[in-house]
């Protein structure tokens, strides 16, 4: 049965360790349950004597060198089915391509999907201040009400495809810094909110959409790859969620300061992102990490999914073979930043809503592709026989 789970994080400071190997989730009260009304805080606590280091961003970098590829057999024998069935070859076109990264990423020929999850992530920023969103920051805490009585975008659509939502609050009434001003936040306190992130992929999912929300997170966005990738801020910058022509100029204005007083550090991707970024991008490069650790398909879909991305392929460039992105994004530079990555977007539907709209509506095609694929192999054995199965 659908529902919508809801987690809160009010204790943003608190880091001890990675979970150990696979790095999925935290272990005993990695989520603490608050109150009885769809609330949890952060406790992590030391989970294995192999994850701890004195800098907390070291024990990513460390499990980031140690990704498993997936299971190539599995894709193999995708592409060797559809080669069998009756139809005229590449017929089905990316389709086929889905289904067999499915099977790489699941280790299951044909593929299938049981556990699909979308797992939002809130963050409010205090670079909002500088007049860079047409909305005002208490809107997010609206957007997560919204998602949690039901009657948002995202709900609607996680019915449509059966697809599990959480949606979780990243101390939504404690902002970051003001990236203008000073670092979004500290090494500490980045590196716990990405092993809070981690707990998305835990829990048998076997696919993982990540959105996000926050009002001004598009500028945060435009700043993380202004200091990966170079150029100005009006280079990254875009209306976002329905700036006009001046408050495009303040969000440029407001990234190349960013960049201006953080940009000695763009050479280390997890500074850039402890420095210029936010919560829920914090948050989604653990998600990222903890599905590849755990051989996990993602969708990725928004400017926090992209900027997180991009962050780890800095890191580690070959840390995005179990992602796709779910939806062409409606901002120019982040769909450049998407082709800087490799990425193509499987819907192209002009979307810029936020909450993971994109990845539930792709997860729509990548579950049609598992089902697609696991009747057609049926098809096929039954045509060839027990002898050539």
């Amino acid at each position: 049965m659908f529902r919508t789970l809801r987690h809160r994080w009010d204790k943003p400071g608190r880091y001890a360790s990675l979970p150990p190997t696979p790095g999925v989730a935290a272990v005993g009260s990695g989520i603490v349950r608050a109150d009885g009304d769809g609330y949890a805080a952060s406790g992590f606590r030391p989970a294995s004597d192999l994850m701890t280091s004195a800098l907390p961003f070291d024990d990513f970098r460390n499990l980031m060198q140690a990704l498993p590829d997936g299971d190539a057999a599995a894709a193999d024998r995708v592409r060797a089915l559809f080669a069998r069935a009756e139809k005229p070859a590449g017929s089905l076109g990316r389709v086929e391509a889905i289904a067999a990264w499915l099977a790489q990423w699941s280790g299951r020929a044909p593929p299938s999907i049981n556990r699909p999850q979308v797992a939002i992530f809130a963050g409010n920023h205090g670079v909002a201040a500088q007049g860079v969103s047409p909305r005002q920051v208490d809107a997010t805490q609206r957007a997560v009400e919204l998602c949690a009585a039901g009657g948002a975008a995202i709900n609607q659509l996680c019915l449509a495809n059966d697809l599990g939502l959480k949606v979780f609050d990243l101390a939504l009434h404690l902002p970051t810094g003001d990236i203008t001003r000073e670092a979004a936040l500290d090494e500490h306190g980045c590196a716990a909110t990405m092993a809070f992130g981690m707990e998305a992929a835990a829990g048998g999912t076997d696919l993982l959409c990540l959105g996000d929300l926050g009002v001004g997170n598009s500028t945060v966005a435009a700043a993380i790859l202004c200091l990966l990738y170079g150029g100005v801020g009006a280079d990254w910058t875009g209306p976002g969620s329905g700036a006009d022509a001046a408050m495009v100029r303040r969000k440029a204005d407001a990234v190349d300061k960013a960049v201006a007083l953080h940009g000695a550090h763009r050479n280390d991707p997890f500074e850039v992102l402890r420095r210029v970024g936010g919560r829920e991008f914090a948050a989604i490069a653990g998600a990222i990490i903890a599905a590849r650790a755990a051989n996990v398909p993602v969708l990725l879909d928004g400017c926090a999914a992209i900027a997180a991305a991009a962050v780890l392929h800095a890191v580690n460039p070959a840390i995005l073979g179990h992602c796709l992105l779910a939806a062409r994004p409606a901002d120019a530079g982040l769909a450049r930043a998407a082709q800087h990555l490799g990425l193509t977007p499987l819907l192209d539907l002009q979307l810029a809503h936020g909450e993971g709209v994109g990845a539930a509506l792709a997860a729509g095609i990548v579950k049609a592709a598992a089902m697609l694929s696991s009747g057609m192999a049926a098809a096929v054995n039954s045509r060839s026989g027990p002898a050539s199965r």
